[in-house]
C-alpha cells in the first residue's frame, strides 16, 4: 500500500474500534456532498478529538471560525455541557443553510449559532470571552483570525488552528501558494506572540498530512 493508503486504513481501524456507528455524523456528510459542499471537513478521529479536547478543558463558550457544513461544529457541541454554547462563522450562505439544517437535525438548536458573512465583519460583532477556539477557515487570513481570538480569549483559553502543515509545503522556499503565506504569517505571528504558548501536531489519515497548531492563552 501506498502511505496514503495506509494513513487511510490506519483511520478506518481506530474509528472503527473506538467510536460507535454514527449515523447522525454520516448524514452530515451525506448532505455536504450532496449540497455540492467541498470534502474538506476534519476527519471523525479529528473531530473526535475536537471534542474531546473541549471536555477536558470543560468549555462552556467556543467558537469556530469556518463551519463549511457544520460537521466540526456538530462534534465540538458535543464537547458543550447542557448550558454550553458555540458561536460559528461562516462566510458562504450555501454552505450556512447546509451547517444550520444539520445542526438542527444533530439536536443542536439550542446551543448553536451561525453568523454569516465574512468573519473579519462578524467577529468585531462578538462579545467574548471564550474558553475554546478552534480556526479552520481561509489560511489567507489565519494572522487576522488569531488577533481576534487573542482579543475573544481569557487566560486559559484554548486556541486551536487546523491545516497548519499543508503536505510538508510550509518548509518549501517561498513560492505563490496564498494558503501557505497565510500559515507562515500566522506562525511567524505566534513565535513573537507573549499572550500564547503554543505548539503544531502533525497528523496524517483520510486527510491526508496535515497538522493543527495547538496553544493556551497565558495573558
Amino acid at each position: 500500500m501506498t502511505s496514503a493508503e495506509t494513513w487511510t486504513k490506519v483511520d478506518e481501524y481506530y474509528t472503527g474500534k473506538l467510536q460507535k456507528s454514527d449515523s447522525i455524523m454520516d448524514t452530515v456528510l451525506q448532505a455536504n456532498h450532496a449540497a455540492g459542499l467541498p470534502a474538506i471537513d476534519v476527519s471523525p478521529n479529528q473531530g473526535k478529538f475536537l471534542s474531546l479536547l473541549a471536555q477536558l478543558k470543560g468549555a462552556k463558550r467556543i467558537l469556530e471560525i469556518g463551519t463549511l457544513g457544520g460537521y466540526s461544529t456538530i462534534w465540538l457541541a458535543r464537547g458543550l455541557p447542557e448550558d454550553g454554547r458555540l458561536v460559528t462563522l461562516e462566510y458562504s450562505e450555501k454552505h450556512a443553510k447546509v451547517a444550520e439544517q444539520n445542526i438542527h437535525n444533530a439536536g443542536f438548536d439550542n446551543k448553536v449559532e451561525i453568523k454569516t458573512g465574512a468573519a473579519l465583519d462578524t467577529l468585531p460583532t462578538l462579545e467574548g470571552p471564550f474558553d475554546f477556539i478552534f480556526i479552520d477557515a481561509d489560511k489567507q487570513n489565519n494572522a487576522n483570525y488569531l488577533k481576534w481570538a487573542l482579543l475573544l480569549s481569557q487566560p486559559g483559553t484554548v486556541i486551536i488552528t487546523d491545516n497548519v502543515v499543508r503536505g510538508g509545503k510550509v518548509i518549501e522556499e517561498r513560492g505563490d501558494d496564498e494558503s501557505v503565506q497565510g500559515v507562515w504569517t500566522f506562525v511567524d505571528m505566534l513565535s513573537e506572540e507573549a499572550r500564547i504558548d503554543s505548539t503544531a501536531i502533525q497528523t496524517v489519515g483520510s486527510k491526508g498530512y496535515d497538522g493543527f497548531v495547538i496553544g493556551i492563552v497565558k495573558e
